[in-house]
């Protein structure tokens, strides 16, 4: 009996001591899952160790608040059944001990969700700005936030899992450097759009080609020009590209209006001995039926109007003499035609040609979803803005079929959207597309 009694006394006076360690111990494990939720060499880069952490975390913190609600709801049901009515204070106590139950719970729940959150906001492409609005309004709605958030945990456990398998590839192929092509790579942008430092036209496409070897270069053209003085400008932008780096020659790889632009530096400025390659992607070398009738359709005034407020905001982002009607006429289809007529292709330049589509409007992003019913109606199968038959041109021409239900917009076939699409990986495309022409020698 004085051994038992001995023991009981030690229990109870280490009781609290044991109980304070491992409260300490659980608060560590816990401050460390937050900190470090997976292992960094489970993941390639640090932005997407970070994406896959807060993944894990949104995971957790599901799992952990459904069980966490379950096992209080019980827990306060079976303390309040034990205590009778009449024993108020106990039943008060009770109630307090609940309280503060949930009150902790809801704590860590919150450190465990907003952790992971703030991750996965920060990092991740592919969410976008409408599920980042989406996402902190279903947040407020019962039942829906739920949802929502496994939508969101989906979203970017895939994009993690993408972005492993295309850094895997790349740092599998890198010393074969594939995209090492003869002569540098000429991006040319389209109409409407600068070669800004900060927010690439191009997205993701200019680092994965430079991470296969490729040398890069952007054309800088004004954003809104008519095609023979934007041509001016990149045959002045090639010779200063020849004269830095001493080639003899550059790949352009041109999109949109950007390829009518590439073939008047190539033909009438002088450039064809300064190109091995054009290649244009979704470029309407027969122009657009659709800009023709807008273009009759409104008011001079309109138009003039719109016009004077474009070159005016494009002025002061840095473009030297912007004329937006120029640019829009030049893309007409009766402009094309006899551009096209005045405009050979030159000898011992290979010229070829790739152009993607939609299936529904909803497959571009605004405003291409608005003006695909247009060109459809006017061009016939597009791509938001170009019709299949507008782009074809030169030695050989890829027309990218889209799978699924899911197309390929006019924004879509350069990264401007930064968008993984099923069924097509733009930048993947762009190194073979690259690759191809350090095969046949250029």
């Amino acid at each position: 009996m004085a051994v038992t009694a001995n023991w009981v006394s030690l229990i109870y006076a280490f009781g609290p001591v044991s109980w304070l360690l491992t409260t300490i111990l659980l608060l560590g494990e816990f401050l460390y899952f937050n900190l470090r939720p997976i292992e960094k060499s489970g993941a390639p880069t640090k932005r997407i160790w970070y994406l896959k952490s807060g993944c894990e975390l949104l995971r957790l913190f599901l799992i952990t608040a459904t069980v966490t609600v379950f096992v209080q709801m019980v827990w306060l049901w079976c303390r309040i059944s034990m205590i009778t009515s009449e024993n108020s204070l106990a039943a008060g106590t009770a109630v307090a001990g609940a309280a503060f139950g949930v009150l902790w719970a809801v704590l860590l729940e919150a450190i465990v969700f907003w952790n992971g959150m703030i991750r996965v906001y920060l990092t991740s492409v592919q969410l976008g700005l409408k599920h980042r609005v989406l996402a902190a309004l279903c947040g407020w709605i019962p039942i829906l936030n739920i949802w929502y958030l496994r939508k969101i945990i989906r979203i970017t456990a895939d994009e993690a899992e993408f972005e492993t398998e295309k850094w895997e590839l790349d740092t599998a192929r890198a010393e074969s450097e594939i995209c090492k092509t003869k002569y540098p790579i000429l991006l040319v942008h389209g109409v409407f759009f600068r070669d800004f430092r900060y927010v690439n036209y191009w997205g993701r496409i200019p680092k994965e080609l430079q991470r296969n070897g490729a040398t890069v270069y952007y054309g800088q053209q004004q954003s809104a020009a008519a095609v023979e003085d934007s041509g001016r400008e990149l045959a002045d932008r090639i010779r200063q590209i020849l004269a830095e780096t001493g080639c003899e020659k550059v790949n352009i790889i041109a999109h949109s209006k950007g390829g009518l632009d590439s073939r008047a530096a190539i033909a009438h400025a002088g450039c064809a001995p300064c190109v091995a390659s054009l290649t244009t992607i979704n470029t309407p070398h027969r122009g657009c039926i659709f800009a023709e009738y807008l273009l009759k359709k409104i008011p001079a005034a309109a138009r003039q109007k719109i016009a004077d407020t474009y070159n005016a905001a494009l002025k002061r982002l840095g473009d030297e003499a912007p004329d937006f009607l120029a640019a829009v006429t030049d893309l007409t289809a009766s402009a094309c035609e006899a551009r096209n007529a005045a405009t050979p292709d030159a000898p011992g330049v290979f010229y070829q040609s790739v152009m993607s589509y939609c299936r529904k409007a909803q497959h571009g992003k605004f405003p291409l979803n608005m003006t695909y019913p247009i060109v459809k109606h006017f061009d016939g199968l597009n791509d938001g803005l170009v019709a299949v038959d507008s782009a074809k041109w030169g030695d050989q021409f890829t027309l990218l079929e889209p799978r699924g239900h899911r197309g390929i917009s006019h924004g879509d076939v350069v990264d401007l959207n930064r968008e993984n699409i099923p069924g097509f990986d733009v930048r993947e495309f762009y190194v073979s597309l690259v690759a191809d022409l350090k095969n046949r020698g250029f």
